[in-house]
């Protein structure tokens, strides 16, 4: 029986050019990104006007993590204490994090099936909320396209989190570039590393403003190529707290290497999602999640659903695969384990069951899918989990767990 041997967790080298440019930064000691040279422009500064040219937004902020990302766009959008702010039940804990660290309320909106919000849950919920945080989570799309009219018809504003789709689009358009704002993660496991960072793009000049004031930019705004006229930062500029959240200049360096390659690595992402979605296909008791036509998604992980499966049989299941070294995550486990965390774990935010959701959650596994792993690597995963799962489900428990490594 086969076993598998690689890390689940080992990311591809930061690329040589990126490399260089930190050597620079770090050669120069000017990591601060206002502390520039005359005539120099800060590496910060550079990587958000090459993310606002690559995404086409108008102005772009480079922060130091997708977290802050998330709540500088809140406070931007004047977000008040004990607001009530729409999101997903299903993402993980810094989005529901960052309501609460402004003082807000999440409001938990049901998943479906397909991993994304639940638009008639949506519908229902959304009386008297002025917000939503809306999670692509784990790069599942929603059809954008009707959740901009739910919300526009309601006087909702969307900030999307778009930790999981940098590169991704719903009908040929960027996630990111639907709503009011978009936030971007580069932390290590995200589609651009830095160890940890984010963007956050915007249209909106007086939303941009005040998130660079409240990134700490102690009146230096001039000094953001990618920012509003300095007309919109005037009625703001001494009424906005500094919040401080910049992001440096070694990791902008390091970014900007991987976002000019960005499209390359997508699609080498997806198509080892495809060798393990085609390897599962049609597994007994085992659902694959739905892609839909119009979304161009961007893969650096994997979701299937056992849905209806007692626990113990899932348990079973992790079991048997980390036997043969294939790692799982199971969002439907008693208690949170690492991020695999629930909106019923999140005890700081109140809620009510929701059995529809619920259900979806209590068989969902994750997987990391990163790019050290090649097209043969991911067959063989689906290979391994397309015997364990089929053994689980048939009740053929009768193979040993604990197998030799194949030659």
């Amino acid at each position: 029986m086969e076993r598998f041997t690689g890390s689940f967790t080992q990311q591809e080298p930061i690329p040589a050019e990126g490399i260089e440019a930190a050597l620079r930064v770090l050669h120069s000691g000017r990591l601060h990104r206002y502390n520039t040279a005359p005539g120099e422009v800060a590496e910060a500064a550079l990587l958000e006007e090459d993310f606002a040219a690559q995404t086409g937004a108008r102005y772009c902020l480079a922060v130091a993590s997708g977290g802050y990302a998330l709540a500088c766009a809140l406070r931007a959008a004047g977000v008040q204490p004990g607001e009530r702010v729409l999101t997903n039940a299903f993402t993980l804990a810094p989005v529901p994090g960052a309501i609460a660290s402004v003082g807000a309320v999440p409001v938990f909106v049901g998943v479906t099936e397909g991993l994304v919000i639940d638009l008639d849950d949506l519908a229902a919920k959304a009386s008297g909320a002025r917000l939503l945080m809306l999670s692509h989570m784990r790069g599942h799309i929603c059809d954008m396209a009707a959740l901009m009219r739910l919300c526009d018809a309601r006087g909702i504003t969307v900030i999307e989190d778009c930790a999981h789709t940098m590169g991704a689009t719903w009908a040929g358009r960027l996630t990111g570039r639907w709503g009011a704002m978009g936030c971007f993660s580069t932390q290590t496991y995200k589609h651009a590393n830095s160890g940890e960072g984010g963007l956050l793009i915007s249209d909106e000049p007086e939303l941009m403003a005040r998130a660079i004031l409240l990134s700490g930019s102690y009146m230096l705004y001039d000094r953001h190529r990618a920012a509003p006229p300095p007309e919109a930062f005037a009625p703001h500029r001494l009424t906005t707290p500094n919040v401080s959240g910049r992001m440096d200049n070694l990791r902008a360096a390091i970014l900007r290497p991987q976002l000019r390659d960005l499209a390359a690595q997508c699609t080498r992402w997806n198509e080892r999602y495809r060798v393990l979605e085609q390897g599962l296909t049609q597994t007994p008791g085992l659902t694959l999640i739905e892609r839909p036509d119009q979304e161009g998604f961007v893969a650096s992980s994997f979701q299937f659903l056992l849905l209806d499966w007692q626990a113990e049989a899932i348990q079973a299941v992790l079991a048997r695969s980390a036997a043969r070294g294939v790692e799982l995550k199971w969002f439907g486990a008693p208690e949170p384990v690492a991020f695999t965390s629930r909106y019923d774990s999140w005890t700081y935010a109140p809620s009510a069951p929701m059995p529809r959701t619920d259900r979806v959650l209590a068989g969902l596994i994750d997987m990391r899918l990163p790019l050290t792993f090649s097209l043969e690597d991911c067959a063989q995963i689906a290979r391994i989990l397309r015997a364990e799962v089929s053994a689980v489900f048939q009740g053929d428990l009768s193979a040993p767990i604990t197998t030799a490594r194949a030659d």
